[in-house]
């Protein structure tokens, strides 16, 4: 097994070598939203960290500038499966379980998916806005449902996965899942599977605690896609109007409806999907994304396999979560971050 010293500086020159493209316009992008104090941020790349995951594989954590935006990314993955510096870039059996996390970076951080499960290595992305927001945002929009960076977000994912990951672990490029939590879902369900989901050839997704109807034209065939909804009977009030609007417009496109499955089951608020707190409620999402794929995943002891068929609004009888959206960040609800009843920018995840 090589030195952490030797991965180190393997990873550091692998990283200087890869060829990126050039910077794309990013029109649309709010400005003047600081990152909040005391919370996480973006940084620039220092150089590869390397960690021990909870099951003994190497966790690299590494930034790489994409289309001018710094992306941080993090990588968990047995010693076998790391590209040697004496060795070329080649696919691997195992699969990627690639995790965008929700408004704040929480979940970047926490890396629930670590590890290899059911034959998926977990990769974790923190967003390269400066509130770690997915897709970033618009000051005028009150919703937090406005995501006007999200092509240029989406792009450089598609890069980092496709021209960065394969220069640092080998994987099998065929087994590309994605999960989603909250903002995260957001970019997920409105620009990244309608865009690369098909080039990409993703097999399947999860979405948790939030959705969008695509934003952007679908390119390509996604018929086949295996994607699941998950939320919680007190979510937030503009994702339980953007959650089943989503089911409704992935229904259209993924023709055969018994690969579109939704659940909102457990009784918690946002993202608490053990009806008890966001992060061990994602944690508990990531613990069963495998399952909740095949179909024979359950949340609580239930079963969250359920056909959307005529149960598109998964709320339809949970009216008290319509309440909900002024709680606290700090309890996984949605928040303000700006002092202005004019610019008010409405977060998604726990900060």
């Amino acid at each position: 097994m090589p030195s952490a010293k030797s991965i180190l500086f393997f990873f550091s020159l692998a990283i200087q070598c890869v060829d990126l493209v050039p910077a794309l316009p990013m029109s649309g992008r709010a400005t003047g939203i600081a990152a909040r104090k005391g919370k996480q941020t973006q940084q620039a790349a220092t150089g590869p960290k390397i960690s021990t995951a909870k099951d003994g594989s190497t966790i690299i954590d590494d930034s790489v500038v994409i289309n001018g935006l710094n992306m941080r990314f993090k990588i968990s993955a047995p010693a076998s499966e790391l590209v040697s510096a004496n060795g070329t870039a080649a696919a691997g059996t195992l699969g990627l379980n690639v995790l965008f996390h929700g408004d704040g970076g929480q979940s970047f951080f926490d890396f629930p998916n670590q590890g290899v499960n059911s034959n998926l290595m977990g990769v974790a992305l923190l967003s390269p806005d400066a509130d770690l927001r997915w897709g970033g945002s618009d000051p005028k929009d009150n919703t937090g449902l406005v995501r006007p960076d999200g092509p240029a977000h989406s792009a450089a994912v598609n890069q980092l996965l496709t021209k960065v990951l394969p220069t640092m672990v080998k994987f099998d490029p065929a087994n590309i899942f994605l999960e989603g939590v909250s903002g995260g879902s957001l970019l997920l369900s409105g620009f990244m599977i309608p865009t690369f989901a098909a080039s990409l050839g993703v097999p399947g997704a999860v979405l948790g605690c939030g959705g969008l109807v695509p934003q952007v034209p679908v390119q390509g065939d996604i018929s086949g896609l295996r994607l699941h909804f998950q939320s919680t009977t007190d979510d937030l009030a503009a994702l339980q109007t953007s959650i089943p609007q989503a089911i409704t417009a992935y229904e259209k496109i993924i023709t055969d409806t018994t690969l579109l499955t939704a659940d909102a089951s457990p009784t918690g608020g946002h993202c608490e999907f053990d009806q008890k707190d966001f992060v061990s409620g994602v944690q508990l999402l990531s613990d069963n994304f495998a399952p909740i794929l095949l179909g024979t995943g359950q949340l609580n002891g239930v079963s969250v396999a359920n056909s959307v068929v005529g149960k598109e609004d998964l709320f339809a009888n949970g009216g008290a979560a319509k309440t909900t959206a002024g709680k606290a960040a700090t309890t996984g609800k949605a928040t303000a971050t700006t002092g202005s009843t004019k610019n008010v920018v409405i977060t998604f995840g726990r900060d």
